[in-house]
C-alpha cells in the first residue's frame, strides 16, 4: 500500500483520538458492569441525563475524581419529608383582622370624603340643595358677631392694662425722685415731700385698679376662649354632621330615580340605612347645639353683669380718689391683690 494512502487512511483514527482527549473526565458513579477510569462518551453522558442521581441517596466523593469507592460518604438515605405550608397561630389571623379593620376604615372615609366634597361644591356652584335652618342658623351668625366683638372688648383690655402697669411704674419712679429730692433740698423739702407722697397713694390706688382691671380682662378671656369657643366647636360638628346628611340624601335620591333591579334594590338599601344614621346624627347635633346655644347666652349674661358693675365701680373710685371705695369694690367681688414682686401662685394653691 501506498504511503500516501496509509496516512489518509489514519486521518480518522487521529481525528477521534483528539476528539477523545479534548473531551473531559466526567466522574460517573461506580455501579456494577461499569468501567473505573476510562472517558465517558457521549451516550454515556446521555444515560446520565436521563437517569440522573438519586437526590434522596446522594453521595460526596472524598477522594476527588477517579478515587475509589471507599471515600463515599453517603449524605442521607430514605425520602425528605414534604413540605407543607407553614400553619398560622392565632397572632397572624389578629394581625389578618386588624389590617382588615383599617383598610375598611380608610376607604369609609375615602367615600365619605368624597361624598362630601361633591356636596359641597354643588352648593358653592348653587348646583345643589342645602338643609337650612333659619332660627339655629340666625342664632349661630349672631354668636360668631358676638365673639367678634368681645375679642375686640379682651384686646383693649389687655391694652389698658398694660398701658396702667407702664403708669403704675412711672408714678412709682417719680415718687421716689421727689422723696431724694425733699431731702438734698431743704428749700423746696415740703413742696417735694406732698408730691412724693401724692405717687405713692397713686401708685396703691393705681395698683388696686390693676388688680379689678386684671381680674376683668381674665373673665372676658376665659368668657370667649373657653366658653364660646366650646360651643363653636360643637357648631362646626353640626355643620360637618349637615353636610355628610344632605351628602347622603342627594345620593339616596339619585338612587331612587334610577332604574330597579336587583343589584339596585341591594345599593337602595344600603344607601337607605346609612342616610338614617347620619339623619340621627344631624338631629342630635342640631339639638345640642340650641341646647348649648341657650346655656351660653345665660352665661354670658350672668358673668357681664358681674364684671362690668366690677369695672365701673372700680374706675370711678380710682378717679375719683376714693381708696376707700376702691377697697371695698375689691371685697364685693372677691378679688386679692398679690404684693409687687410676688409670684404667680401654683393651680393646686388656686384650687
Amino acid at each position: 500500500m501506498p504511503w500516501r494512502a496509509r496516512h489518509f487512511r489514519r486521518v480518522p483514527d487521529l481525528l477521534l483520538g483528539s476528539r477523545r482527549e479534548l473531551e473531559p473526565e466526567v466522574p460517573v458513579r461506580p455501579g456494577p458492569g461499569a468501567l473505573r477510569g476510562r472517558a465517558a462518551r457521549p451516550e454515556d453522558l446521555q444515560q446520565v441525563m436521563v437517569s440522573g442521581p438519586n437526590l434522596n441517596e446522594t453521595s460526596i466523593v472524598s477522594g476527588g475524581y477517579g478515587g475509589s469507592g471507599d471515600g463515599l460518604i453517603p449524605t442521607g438515605s430514605g425520602r425528605h419529608p414534604s413540605h407543607s405550608a407553614t400553619p398560622t397561630g392565632p397572632g397572624d389571623e389578629v394581625a389578618r383582622g386588624i389590617a382588615g379593620e383599617k383598610f375598611d376604615i380608610v376607604k369609609k372615609w375615602g367615600i365619605n370624603t368624597y361624598k362630601c366634597t361633591k356636596q359641597l361644591l354643588s352648593e358653592r356652584f348653587g348646583r345643589g340643595s342645602r338643609t337650612v335652618d333659619l332660627e339655629l342658623e340666625l342664632q349661630i351668625e349672631l354668636l360668631r358677631e358676638t365673639k367678634r366683638k368681645y375679642e375686640s372688648v379682651l384686646q383693649l383690655g389687655r391694652a389698658l392694662t398694660a398701658h396702667l402697669y407702664s403708669l403704675l411704674q412711672t408714678q412709682h419712679a417719680l415718687g421716689d425722685a421727689f422723696a431724694d429730692l425733699s431731702q438734698k433740698s431743704p428749700e423746696l423739702q415740703e413742696e417735694f415731700g406732698y408730691n412724693a407722697e401724692t405717687q405713692k397713694l397713686l401708685c396703691k390706688n393705681g395698683e388696686t385698679l390693676l388688680g379689678a382691671v386684671n381680674f376683668f380682662v381674665s373673665s372676658i378671656n376665659t368668657l370667649v376662649t373657653k366658653t364660646m369657643e366650646d360651643t363653636l366647636m360643637t357648631v362646626k360638628q353640626y355643620e360637618a354632621a349637615r353636610l355628610e346628611y344632605d351628602a347622603y340624601r342627594t345620593d339616596l335620591e339619585e338612587l331612587s330615580l334610577g332604574p330597579r333591579d336587583a343589584g339596585t334594590r341591594g345599593r337602595l338599601e344600603s344607601a337607605q340605612a346609612t342616610f338614617q344614621a347620619h339623619r340621627d346624627k344631624y338631629e342630635k347635633l342640631r339639638g345640642d347645639v340650641a341646647i348649648k346655644l341657650k346655656f351660653l347666652e345665660e352665661n354670658k349674661i350672668k358673668v357681664m353683669h358681674k364684671q362690668l358693675l366690677l369695672f365701673h365701680n372700680a374706675v370711678s373710685a380710682y378717679f375719683a380718689g376714693n381708696q376707700k371705695q376702691l377697697e371695698q369694690t375689691l371685697q364685693q367681688f372677691n378679688i386679692k391683690l398679690r404684693p409687687p414682686g410676688a409670684e404667680k401662685p401654683s393651680w393646686l394653691e388656686e384650687q
